[in-house]
């Protein structure tokens, strides 16, 4: 019945907009002019903040791993290295390697990036379900570049499985940081975190989602994931869309596919997607109204998924997402805007551009992704 209904609500709206907005060969042109330079200059310089900034510093001489910041960067900026001759992680990257591995290695000493002391109820037990999938996953993305799974990853995702919930509610996911944030620590954050964790196991090389050790987890993952996922706003369906790419099989083809419906429809005039309509019904802390603009952070995650999913660039409302990207990429800086759906922000300070690094990072995924 779902699919049904994302199916009809593409025929009616996407394909007639696509139709009347039909790619062009000045559209395909401008897919792939965009400066990577300067968005791996921003996003290195991002990263560099992040880490020497005191609010970010924990103990071991560590920093948290940030879903906004490190995380997407992590991700993307080895995307950027054939393009500029680049023979080795950077300097930044390097720095936050270390850091995880570190933290990895440190596991049963470090401190959670977040204490019940200071910042309440569980949000101790929150900090290492978070942090263990994201160390799994940045250290999975890397040796899947070398195509061998190393010590260090194999640790993480020891950690990983370890606090994997067995019971209750969200049995097969994780604790994860609430903060009334969204789109990463909101109350609906844990799906988001699964999604991860399920991309995580998919990167990893070696073939590592089929070792034996793993299927029982595997097993509670893949049934919280399809068991919740009707309850998802659509950006968490997005993310889920990308996991299921990466781990064949999560999701029945005729669920996947509408998902790809879902992600279609919310295609804007302009070719690009709003987050704030991705999110469901939600408000800002601050009572200020949302940004209803197209965004590269729902822009470039979308038109990650889709390409993930097996959408060709040939398809005219991608071609039109990925026109989108390369068209607002700021000239100056780099980077690509995003805006919080939680508060009115400066979008020039260094905690007002959490989410245009999230948004540079995406974009730059979504415009390198070859396949």
């Amino acid at each position: 019945m779902k699919a049904t209904m994302l199916a009809k609500c593409v025929l009616a709206t996407c394909l007639l907009t696509s139709l009347i907005t039909a790619g062009s060969p000045r559209e395909t042109e401008s897919a792939s002019s965009w400066n990577r330079k300067a968005a791996a200059g921003y996003l290195d310089q991002r990263e560099s903040w992040w880490a020497a900034w005191p609010t970010a510093a924990r103990d071991h001489e560590t920093f948290c791993v940030s879903c906004h910041t490190a995380l997407p960067y992590a991700l993307s900026r080895p995307a950027l290295r054939a393009a500029l001759a680049e023979g080795a992680p950077s300097v930044n990257e390097q720095r936050l390697l270390d850091n995880v591995t570190k933290r990895v290695r440190l596991w049963k000493e470090v401190e959670p990036f977040y204490k019940d002391e200071k910042y309440g109820a569980n949000k101790a037990i929150e900090s290492r379900g978070t942090e263990a999938v994201l160390n799994a996953l940045i250290l999975a993305s890397y040796d899947a570049r070398h195509r061998k799974l190393s010590a260090a990853a194999r640790d993480a995702f020891n950690n990983m499985w370890a606090l994997e919930l067995s019971a209750g509610d969200d049995k097969g996911a994780w604790p994860w940081l609430k903060f009334d944030n969204e789109p990463w620590e909101a109350n609906d954050s844990e799906f988001y975190g699964a999604c991860l964790a399920a991309i995580a196991v998919g990167t990893a090389p070696e073939n590592y989602s089929s070792t034996p050790q793993v299927q029982k987890n595997l097993k509670l993952l893949a049934e919280y994931l399809n068991r919740e996922s009707g309850k998802q706003s659509p950006i968490n369906r997005i993310v889920l869309l990308w996991a299921s790419a990466k781990l064949p099989g999560l999701l029945a083809p005729e669920l996947q596919r509408s998902f790809i419906n879902e992600a279609l429809c919310k295609q804007r005039a302009d070719g690009g997607w709003s987050l704030s309509s991705l999110v469901g019904p939600w408000k800002r802390r601050d009572g200020t109204p949302l940004d209803e603009k197209s965004d590269g952070y729902a822009s470039g995650l979308v038109a990650l998924a889709l390409q993930q999913a097996g959408i060709s660039r040939e398809n005219v409302q991608l071609e039109r997402g990925l026109a989108w990207l390369a068209r607002n990429q700021n000239p100056t800086e780099g980077n690509w805007i995003g805006y919080s759906l939680n508060k009115q922000r400066d979008l020039s300070s260094y905690t007002g551009r959490f989410m245009s690094d999230a948004a540079t990072a995406y974009a730059v995924l979504a415009l390198s992704e070859t396949h």
